[in-house]
Parts: structure tokens; sequence; C-alpha cells
């Protein structure tokens, strides 16, 4: 999770479905396929967290729809995928690893490429993050930020999506992590599924995708510190946002009990003048 939302480039091809769960490496792997593919990379949680507040709210309708239950379903859930990632190479982390299958349909040559770890690093690691946004008072935090106020509800959805798929959300096990690999096993052809680790740098990287090994150092980007910062940073942004609207109250009620006085005097003047 970078701290800037990538921008769109269009014309751009998309060539890779990020399927691995968060806390995968999601981070350093979009910075790899940055590099490799040569355009813009959509990780969803960055793009919902600092970008524009349209990021969040189409997700939220996205998983709204998902699984799709009809039709009309399918084509929201496709529409407004393709409208989010035109103009990107590529795309990772929650929700986009769950809707493989649309991405698959929407494109039919994307190689798909599921990151991966050790599963019982991966449930302490997604238990700290439970335990971040499972906080009481983090909708009212967050009220004032036009984009991240919906941040509660998207993750309500993304939970009733993971009890729907892998029949648990929070605290999550191995069998979430077992169960998507299954899922995905049996939902991706075998000659486009690829499992990477990115402890393993660019070499199977590079293979499973046919490029050159670059002349830079593979990214190495802690998801979890990148998290904490941009957590902290929101959370900040949201209090000082607060501040900023009971000054401006503050300032309102004090503006209004002066002219309250000020019309008594005149009154009182009047009064005596009479």
């Amino acid at each position: 999770m970078g701290n800037q939302a990538s921008t769109p480039r269009p014309g751009t091809s998309f060539q890779v479905i990020g399927a691995g769960l968060p806390r995968t490496g999601t981070a350093s792997f979009s910075e790899a396929l940055r590099i490799l593919l040569g355009g813009p990379v959509y990780h969803v949680g960055t793009q919902i967290t600092v970008g524009k507040p349209v990021e969040i709210k189409s997700w939220i309708r996205i998983l709204k729809h998902w699984p799709p239950r009809d039709e009309s379903d399918r084509k929201v859930v496709l529409g407004l995928i393709r409208n989010c990632l035109d103009g990107y190479a590529a795309a990772t982390d929650a929700p986009n690893c769950i809707c493989v299958r649309e991405l698959l349909e929407i494109y039919p040559d994307a190689k798909v490429i599921c990151t991966v770890r050790n599963p019982d690093a991966w449930v302490r690691s997604m238990a700290i993050l439970a335990d971040a946004t499972n906080v009481w008072f983090l909708r009212a935090v967050l009220f004032p930020l036009p984009g991240m106020r919906h941040f509660v509800d998207f993750l309500d959805e993304l939970r009733k999506q993971y009890d729907y798929l892998y029949k648990e959300h929070d605290p999550q096990t191995t069998k979430t992590y077992d169960r998507h690999v299954a899922w995905l096993e049996k939902t991706v052809p075998e000659d486009r599924l690829v499992f990477f680790d990115v402890k393993d740098g660019w070499a199977p990287l590079c293979e499973a995708l046919g490029k050159e090994v670059p002349d830079v150092p593979f990214p190495r980007i802690n998801d979890g510190e990148a998290i904490d910062r941009l957590s902290k940073a929101v959370v900040k942004r949201g209090l000082l946002r607060w501040l900023f609207i009971s000054a401006t109250l503050g300032v309102v009620f004090t503006a209004l009990c002066m002219l309250t006085d000020l019309e008594c005097s005149m009154e009182h003047r009047i009064d005596q003048s009479h």
C-alpha cells in the first residue's frame, strides 16, 4: 500500500490480475508490476484510501452486487470494474482478489498471479489489521473526510464477501488462506495461474511474465508499516477536520451570542429612551 494513488493512463493494456489476499506483499508486488509492465497499477487498498471518493464508492457498489445473483448484478459488477481499472496495467489487493472470475471475463488475456506467504504469519498479520479497523469510534473519526467516511461500510461489505467465499471473516484463520488458494485453482485455468512469493524477487515473476530482469532491486515495501503510517495519517486528518469544524462552530456560536447581546443592549436603550 503506497502513500499516493496511481493515475490511469489511457490506452494502457491490462495484463495482470493480482489475486493475492491482503498482507501477502501486495504493495511490493504492485510496485514490481509497475516497473515490469511500464504502466500504472491499481492497488485497491491505496486507491480507496487516498484516491478520489468515487473509488471507494464504486467498490462498495461492486461488493453489494457480488457475487452476481442475476444478469442485472453481473452488468453492474462488470461495468464498475471496467470503469475502475480502465487505463491500468494491473490490479492488486482486495476485493480485486475475490473478483477474479469477473476480471477473467473482462480481461481474457491477462495472467493471474497470486502472491503468497506463510499462512500462519498471514493470520497474525491479518489479526493486527482487524484490530486496527474494528475500533468503535472509527466511523465517527472518519466522517468529516469525503471518501474515508465510507471506509467502515466498505469493510462491512468486504467481510460479508469473505463470509460467503471462505466461511469466516474476523478473526481469520489459515482456513481462509487455504480456501482462497483452492478457489483460485478451481476458478482459473492452470496455464493462467501463477503463485508468487515476493521474497523470491525478480526471477520467478519475470519468468511468469516473459520479461527481462530489471537492473534495479526488487521493491521491498512493508505492508504493515505502510498501513500503520496511512492509518495514523488518516485518523490525524479526521481529527484535524473535526477540530476545524468545532472551531468554526465555536466562532459562529460566539458571533451569535455577541449579536444577541448587541440586540438586547439596543432594545434596552430604546426602552430607556421611551
